[in-house]
């Protein structure tokens, strides 16, 4: 699919070229959708065209978590492993 977008020219650095404009939003939007839940991390990859060590440190650099585990599924776990060792 392809989608054009007109974006004013004075909204961007001069030296910025179109290309590399482009794989920037892809990216962006990529970090997005992934953080809001609208895609999968390897889905993510595949719509930034990255692969998943570029997509994970650009998660990294803006703060998005990766590891979709609450809090209460680690605790189980852990309790989980506890009973294990003791056995």
């Amino acid at each position: 699919m392809q989608i054009i977008l007109n974006i004013p020219d004075h909204v961007l650095p001069p030296q910025q070229d179109s290309q590399t404009l482009a794989q920037q939003l892809k990216l962006y939007s990529a970090l997005l959708l992934f953080q809001s839940g609208k895609l999968s991390r390897g889905a993510a990859c595949e719509f930034a065209d990255v692969d998943i060590y570029t997509f994970l440190a650009a998660c990294k650099q803006h703060r998005i978590a990766t590891l979709d585990t609450d809090i209460d599924e680690i605790e189980t776990e852990v309790m989980r492993f506890k009973q294990l060792r003791v056995a």
